[in-house]
């Protein structure tokens, strides 16, 4: 007995410190699951590499600015431009997520305040399982707060007020939270420097929080542009059913502000990591506007000295035809048989060598960068970025940013890679819309 007791009194030493050495170890954070990001539905892969920006072989010796090398790290772009129909998936969310919060307050089942486990929750939320029943008479009376009022309806017809969906949102701005002076002060204890906030007011930061911006923004596109844009042109019929009618679904979204570009990015991440978090899966990247050195680099699709997307010197292909839908032609906007008037549906064209379709034409992008003549000079090479938040107030060329990619009105040189030009933040126009981009975790495309 004694020998028993002997034999597991040092076993249970050994063990003890066998365990001790492991646990001195340095191996790493426990119960870390591996994660495999998710290829987004609707992008392509764009690896990372460098290119040349500036003026083209052929602007050269006519140009100030001088050509610079920068390198992009890899990211994720969506393969066409937000169409009509991806649009009003974030409008009818905005609308649907506006009554259901009117709703609530007079329809307990419109809010769940009760976990899964039973435990009653302090911040009800929305019951987004819940059908609204539009033609409800209680439902619409309840709702009468995002209806047109009934002196501005026509024929007494009741509708969603458009003027009434907008999209609420916060988003950390971490250059702000980079400068120097608005680091915390460990002796201190607090924070030093001053914070602007979305809305252009300048306080002192107090703590974490003066670095988490809130905005809130009309979703709905402006469709008056077509009438806006254009005097002496009768566009009415493609501004009572361009972005409302069926027809149009797969066309590209027009009318949106540079702001509006950004809530529909924010929308999307919002959405995403939603899902993921149901999943049980890390979060992915934000989605976001491209830079405009990542738009161009997309745009040439691994071809460094063509003048167009599809790799050419030239707007036609060998057989004559013009292969993007722009102004090929003074007055002539449907020389091609292939071409529209004005815009048309999403990958019409053949896409260029990352499968991104018509990065030249159909309408311009909104990029996520301020416009400055001289913004490549003053851009870093590596991820080259150059973004300015500008307050209300501040004079119209701080509000410039940058569009790429030409649009269906533009003459050939503007649906070139290289050709930089600008619209106010502000402003909606019938010629521009966007597309989104991801960053990735993944420096190379795997299988």
């Amino acid at each position: 007995m004694y020998k028993i007791l002997l034999i597991s009194l040092i076993a249970s030493l050994l063990f003890s410190s066998c365990h001790r050495d492991w646990m001195s170890q340095l191996t790493s954070a426990q119960n870390r699951k591996p994660y495999f990001e998710p290829i987004p539905y609707g992008m392509n892969f764009i690896k990372q590499g460098s290119i040349n920006i500036g003026p083209s072989e052929e602007e050269i010796d006519r140009a100030n600015t001088p050509v610079k090398t920068v390198s992009v790290p890899s990211f994720w772009m969506d393969d066409t431009e937000i169409t009509n129909n991806e649009y009003r998936q974030f409008v009818y969310w905005v609308r649907d997520s506006t009554a259901r919060q009117l709703l609530s307050e007079t329809i307990p089942e419109f809010l769940i305040s009760e976990g899964r486990k039973g435990v009653i929750l302090e911040n009800p939320r929305l019951n987004w399982l819940e059908p609204i029943e539009w033609k409800n008479p209680d439902y619409q009376s309840a709702l009468e707060e995002i209806y047109i009022p009934e002196a501005e309806r026509f024929f007494n017809k009741r509708e969603i007020d458009s003027r009434k969906l907008k999209f609420e949102y916060y988003w950390i701005d971490y250059r702000q939270a980079a400068k120097r002076a608005n680091s915390y002060n460990f002796e201190t204890q607090s924070y030093g420097g001053n914070v602007v906030d979305a809305s252009g007011k300048e306080s002192p930061t107090q703590n974490r929080s003066s670095f988490i911006m809130h905005e809130t923004t009309p979703v709905y596109p402006d469709t008056l542009v077509w009438v806006r844009d254009y005097t002496f042109s009768y566009n009415e019929p493609l501004t009572e059913k361009y972005f409302s009618h069926v027809a149009y679904d797969n066309y590209p979204v027009v009318g949106v502000t540079w702001a509006q570009a950004k809530a529909f990015c924010q929308w999307r991440t919002k959405q995403m990591n939603g899902f993921q978090e149901m999943i049980k899966n890390p979060g992915v990247m934000d989605y976001r506007l491209p830079s405009e050195v990542e738009w161009e680099y997309a745009a040439r699709g691994g071809h460094q000295m063509t003048l167009y997307p599809w790799g050419s010197y030239y707007s036609r292909n060998s057989e004559g035809s013009f292969v993007a839908n722009f102004k090929p032609m003074r007055g002539n906007y449907v020389s091609d048989s292939q071409s529209n008037v004005t815009t048309m549906k999403v990958a019409n064209f053949l896409p260029n060598s990352y499968g991104l379709y018509d990065m030249a034409g159909n309408v311009a992008e909104w990029t996520s960068n301020a416009y400055d003549e001289s913004g490549y000079q003053i851009m870093s090479d590596f991820s080259p970025d150059f973004q300015y938040n500008a307050k209300p107030d501040d004079p119209p060329a701080m509000k410039r940013k940058v569009i790429r990619g030409g649009s269906w009105k533009d003459i050939a040189y503007y649906v070139q890679v290289s050709t930089r030009s600008f619209e106010y933040q502000d402003s909606a126009k019938s010629y521009v819309g966007f597309r989104c981009v991801r960053s990735t975790f993944k420096p190379k495309y795997y299988d």
